[in-house]
């Protein structure tokens, strides 16, 4: 079959969905009731199900009432029950494979439950509607006439009492279709590498002689895999290689502070780049317009959404409401009921609403990924932001960073601490350090407020890492590739205390 018609068929059946997203888009609400009183149906007569009588929940109230807020740690006994081959424990279909991941200020590995329900109808869902957002802004695409360059993480499946483990990526990988290869560069082969070093020159080799139309993958790991392309080809830019790239899908770390560094790798006015917002537990939103920061929330995915503003989070006045009661602007942990047995399960994310009509957000960080030792309420967001501003304003690159905060001894007051590694060391640091400081009061009233007149915070410290630094220390811990990076923020100094022993 001719190419175009192949683009044209995979084009038709993708914007199909549109009518079903148009229907939560209509009406959220109900789309989410009616979804919370399936997945306890289902799982009624789990032990889970049993435990909380399940069977007499007719309402929302009365599930948030019943059932307590989970933790991986509360969650866990029923997980290992089910790793260990025995069913209907947290949902009622058979679950055989596990998600591994360690998140990243853990370094305690967690299974996560991936039912069939949770493959076909959240994790493949999600990347088909992620396609068919895109083709739907874009009706000229030429996204099937080739192939996608996909950057997954690493590892094999292992298996342990008939049931089945590894990254998530390498799940989806093994449960694709067959179809799904043909349209992807590397090969299932190479993508299922476990050596990050050797897959990425395998990667190369079989991919710079497709013809690759789009990319998909974490930025900061996409960027060490392009620019060693460019390194290996020759060439002085991706379109060079490859003229017929026109987006790029990209998650897992903000891509604010690789935005600029893209742009040179892609000097085209015309290429899209592609947000979305997914983990091991679940397909949560999509970017649905063309060049814009915000995710829609997908909410017909099996998933029920619950949210815990940040200001209350793990207070003992610690409040909790369904996406009916969001409003814009407030930071939010997330929290998820899902159709692979996770009840009412803290994800560990923050997100803030940018609209509710319809419901489209931001990732703002992490709940243990923030800094408010001196009551400053350092979010990622901020970080990432400022840094991403100052980079511009000095005309730097940076290729990874962490930040700490330096407590109190005496009569010294706090400060944070930055460890940065640029692609070249800017010309004058101190006054990087200074635009760094001002743009985080800019975006940050709590910690302009604690900068005041340097009233409890110093000036900001900043590091310069050598080359390598964070690379060097994933690899000591063996979390080269995929979703893996260090924490961006800490309220301790472990993080930035190991690297710069490592950087002696």
């Amino acid at each position: 079959m001719p190419i175009p018609i192949i683009n044209s068929i995979a084009s038709w059946v993708l914007k199909q969905r549109i009518h079903q997203i148009e229907l939560f888009l209509k009406y959220p609400h109900e789309v989410q009731e009616e979804l919370l009183m399936n997945l306890l149906r289902s799982a009624e007569n789990t032990v889970v199900g049993r435990h909380y009588d399940f069977a007499s929940i007719r309402s929302y109230a009365t599930f948030k009432e019943r059932i307590p807020i989970s933790t991986y740690e509360d969650l866990e006994p029923f997980i290992e029950q089910t790793r260990r081959g025995e069913q209907n424990i947290l949902w009622n279909t058979p679950i055989k494979w596990f998600a591994k991941s360690s998140g990243t200020t853990n370094a305690k590995s967690k299974f996560i439950p991936v039912s069939n329900e949770a493959l076909e109808g959240c994790h493949y869902k999600g990347s088909k509607d992620l396609l068919c957002l895109y083709l739907n802004n874009n009706e000229n695409s030429g996204l099937f006439i080739g192939k996608s360059l996909r950057l997954g993480g690493s590892s094999q499946i292992y298996e342990d009492n008939n049931t089945f483990f590894g990254d998530l990526s390498a799940i989806l990988i093994e449960n694709m279709p067959i179809w799904a290869e043909f349209s992807s560069t590397p090969s299932n082969k190479i993508s299922l590498m476990s050596e990050w070093e050797s897959k990425l020159s395998a990667i190369i080799n079989e991919s710079k002689n497709e013809n690759v139309t789009s990319f998909a993958g974490v930025p900061s790991w996409m960027l060490v895999l392009l620019n060693k392309t460019l390194e290996t080809t020759g060439k002085n830019h991706l379109l060079e290689l490859w003229p017929n790239l026109e987006v790029y899908f990209h998650g897992g770390v903000s891509f604010d502070p690789y935005r600029e560094q893209y742009k040179k790798l892609l000097p085209s006015g015309d290429f899209k780049y592609y947000e979305i917002y997914n983990a091991s537990e679940g397909f949560f939103a999509i970017q649905d317009q063309n060049h814009s920061n915000e995710l829609l929330l997908m909410l017909d995915y099996g998933i029920f959404y619950e949210f815990i503003p940040m200001e209350t989070f793990g207070t003992k006045d610690e409040k909790v409401v369904p996406l009916s009661a969001v409003q814009i602007g407030v930071n939010y942990a997330v929290m998820i009921t899902t159709n692979g047995g996770l009840w009412r399960y803290l994800v560990g994310d923050t997100v803030r609403f940018t609209s509710v009509n319809p419901y489209r957000v931001r990732v703002t960080g992490r709940t243990k990924q923030h800094i408010n030792v001196f009551g400053e309420e350092l979010m990622v967001e901020n970080a990432d932001k400022a840094l991403s501003k100052a980079c511009t304003l000095t005309q730097t690159e940076v290729i990874d960073y962490t930040v700490a905060p330096i407590f109190m001894d005496g009569k010294s007051k706090g400060a944070h601490e930055w460890i940065i590694e640029f692609r070249e060391n800017p010309k004058n640091v101190e006054e990087f350090s200074r635009i760094l400081d001002l743009e985080l009061q800019a975006i940050n009233s709590d910690y302009e407020a604690k900068r005041y007149n340097n009233m409890t915070l110093n000036p900001l410290v900043l590091n310069l890492a050598r080359p390598n630094l964070f690379y060097d220390w994933l690899k000591d811990r063996g979390k080269l590739g995929g979703q893996h990076k260090i924490p961006r923020l800490s309220n301790t100094r472990e993080y930035v205390e190991q690297l710069k022993e490592l950087s002696v």
